[in-house]
């Protein structure tokens, strides 16, 4: 089964993320559990989880239909240690604030060397980091984003998040989410059935979809290989209808969140009924 959504608000508490979810007529949703341009937030109170579950429930979301993503400002991949270290405490926090929310994902962009040190070095730093946070916290799977590869951001090579995957000791708990504007930019084609079944066999080859936990579709604003992050909506960028319509009849793409983070939320339900239909 295909579970389709798109990354809705929190705007007034976690639970009004599942009720706009649920106006949309979503089977998925992503969300940030707190700001995302902070580095500190309130800890969830007893009643605000509460309230989370209870219209979880109410609604039919379960946990692998719920994709939440942890602050922009978190690099666990920063070559200074200080900065290193107030990374990987607040992505502790957004694992633990899951853990309590009772969800078992949460979705990352890998980290960034800042020019500052090897690639190698930076991917190594990123698995311990995830090592760190999976030793500190239970049942939550963290899921690499692979990137654009815009400035010196890595996660745009499958090898890259290979290499991550390999310095994760609980390979039970590390997965990765593709991101179709991120791939497309970072250098991998999906414009047509031919292009997606070269990409999603090189993805195979060198992650394994075994990992795969959930997909950010979005089309491009960005060209091809460019290295520059600009989503767009469906059908309306660089990348067109092809891939989407690919991955909504692929049974490899089943049982996993596939989340629109296109640019206009005034169509999203539109994009999402288009997306079901595809499937059917």
């Amino acid at each position: 089964m295909k579970y389709v959504g798109a990354h809705v608000s929190a705007t007034g508490g976690v639970d009004q993320a599942v009720i706009r979810a649920h106006e949309l007529k979503a089977t998925a949703f992503a969300l940030f559990t707190k700001n995302q341009r902070q580095w500190q937030a309130a800890p969830l109170s007893e009643t605000v989880i509460a309230q989370f579950k209870a219209v979880c429930q109410q609604y039919g979301y379960q946990p692998e239909q719920i994709l939440p993503h942890d602050s922009y400002l978190i690099n666990l991949g920063h070559p200074d240690t200080e900065a290193l270290e107030k990374s990987r405490s607040a992505f502790i926090d957004e694992m633990a604030r899951c853990q309590q929310l009772g969800l078992s994902l949460l979705n990352f962009h890998p980290g960034s060397h800042l020019k500052q040190i090897d690639e190698r070095d930076c991917l190594a730093r990123i698995a311990e980091s995830i090592n760190i946070a999976l030793d500190a916290t239970q049942g939550v799977t963290a899921v690499i984003e692979n990137t654009a590869g815009q400035g010196t951001n890595l996660g745009f090579r499958f090898e890259h998040l290979a290499a991550i995957i390999d310095g994760v000791e609980d390979k039970n708990r590390v997965g990765v989410c593709i991101d179709t504007c991120h791939a497309f930019a970072g250098g991998y084609d999906i414009r047509t059935d031919a292009a997606c079944d070269e990409t999603f066999a090189a993805f195979d080859r060198t992650v394994g979809f075994g990992y795969l936990r959930g997909m950010h579709l979005n089309d491009a604003k960005s060209a091809f290989n460019s290295r520059v992050d600009r989503h767009h909506s469906l059908g309306e960028g660089n990348i067109g209808h092809a891939p989407f319509c690919y991955i909504m009849r692929d049974p490899r793409f089943d049982g996993i969140p596939l989340i629109l983070e296109t640019v206009n939320p005034d169509i999203w339900a539109d994009e999402i009924a288009w997306l079901k239909a595809q499937a059917a």
